[in-house]
């Protein structure tokens, strides 16, 4: 399920890294619109006060913590293992996120419920995103079976939730558009070139999954090497 102490610095570094640099554009954004420096914003981030504030918010926790840390542990901890061996480990990397991608239809109920918009924009709205959490799902499920440790998609988890889905369209309007754009650019091509090399199963020990797989007499060579 992904609890052992094997390799879990890099497991919980690495794929948060190789997530950063794949927001490279959004982060960039961020910055250029944050009205404090980078020392003050350091400040903020570091202070106690600050910290205290954020666990005493519910939905702060919510969303950083609880929502990350139960939600990676039902759809990736205890759902893949389950899956893989039936399906291997390709079909339960792609099955384990529509599951996912069904959980939080619940939005459509509570939109509906406090008339937030029109009927047709909710739905259209939940298939958007349906399809991104999707694609999130199948992104932290291979995270979860290169570096066989759950802190990695649960930290990654938590800092998506933190920058929602990248603003491209605020980005195409925004001042510094160039640099800007050329950021957003910079981070997927980064992250697809390293993607393989920080996720390298040799540099988180054994997988237990594969382990799994490979005593089944199944092993999926191109995500468990």
């Amino acid at each position: 399920m992904g609890f052992r102490l094997e390799g879990i610095f890099p497991a919980a570094l690495l794929p948060l890294l190789l997530t950063m640099i794949l927001f490279l554009g959004p982060l960039m954004q961020l910055s250029m619109d944050c009205p404090c420096d980078l020392a003050d914003g350091l400040k903020v981030v570091l202070a106690p006060r600050s910290w205290a504030r954020c666990l005493s918010d519910m939905r702060w926790l919510r969303n950083q913590v609880i929502a990350p840390l139960t939600e990676e542990l039902v759809f990736r901890a205890c759902m893949l293992p389950m899956l893989a061996p039936c399906t291997g480990l390709g079909p339960a990397v792609l099955t384990c996120p529509l599951f996912f991608g069904v959980a939080h239809f619940h939005h459509i109920i509570e939109q509906l419920r406090f008339r937030q918009s029109s009927v047709g924009s909710i739905f259209l709205s939940a298939a958007f995103q349906f399809s991104y959490t999707v694609v999130f799902g199948a992104y932290t499920a291979f995270l979860f079976i290169r570096t066989g440790h759950l802190i990695g998609p649960v930290l990654c988890h938590s800092f998506c939730n933190y920058m929602g889905f990248p603003a491209v369209w605020a980005a195409l309007e925004h001042p510094q558009r160039r640099p800007l754009l050329a950021g957003y650019a910079l981070g997927v091509g980064l992250f697809l070139l390293l993607l393989q090399p920080l996720t390298d199963p040799k540099l988180y020990g054994s997988l237990p999954l594969c382990v799994l797989l490979e005593r089944a007499g199944d092993s999926e060579a191109p995500l468990c090497s």
